[in-house]
Formats: structure tokens, C-alpha cells, sequence
């Protein structure tokens, strides 16, 4: 599994960055984790505002921080998937 939080740096980027990492760590998933802030990278997802949640090439979420559950909910259901 794939997971990608795009941001520039800001706080909130490292925020999620963060949460993202701790949710894969508590669900015991084998993730590759990456932070994108090359905005030419960031651009190609189409999303207007940072930070942003991509979980095997998929948008979960952009311009908010989401909450511990709504994280640990979308990796579950990836890693169901694979």
C-alpha cells in the first residue's frame, strides 16, 4: 500500500503526515508512507487546497486535517483490498 500526504510543509501537513503514520503503525499495515511537497507532484492529483491524503493513488481527502478515525478507517479498508 501506498500512502501520500501532499503538502508544501505548513503545520497541518506535518500533522497529518503524523496521524497518518501512527494510524499505519497501530493497524500493524505494511504501508510505504511519503510526504509530496514538489508542487508540480502535488498538482498532478488535482486538488486545490493542502494538505491532502492519498492512499493508493486515491484523493481520501484534501484542505482539512481528518480526524485519527477517518484515517484509520480508509487504510482498513485498503489494506481489506489488498
Amino acid at each position: 500500500m501506498k500512502v501520500k500526504v501532499l503538502g508544501p510543509g505548513c503545520a497541518k501537513c506535518k500533522a497529518l503526515y503524523g496521524e497518518a503514520a501512527k494510524a499505519i503503525a497501530s493497524l500493524g499495515l505494511e504501508a510505504e508512507l511519503e510526504k509530496v511537497e514538489k508542487l508540480e507532484e502535488i498538482m498532478a492529483y488535482r486538488i486545490m487546497a493542502t494538505p491532502a491524503l492519498v492512499i493508493d493513488g486515491e484523493v481520501k481527502s484534501a484542505g482539512r486535517l481528518p480526524s485519527a478515525t477517518e484515517i484509520t478507517t480508509w487504510l482498513s479498508a485498503a489494506g481489506a483490498k489488498q
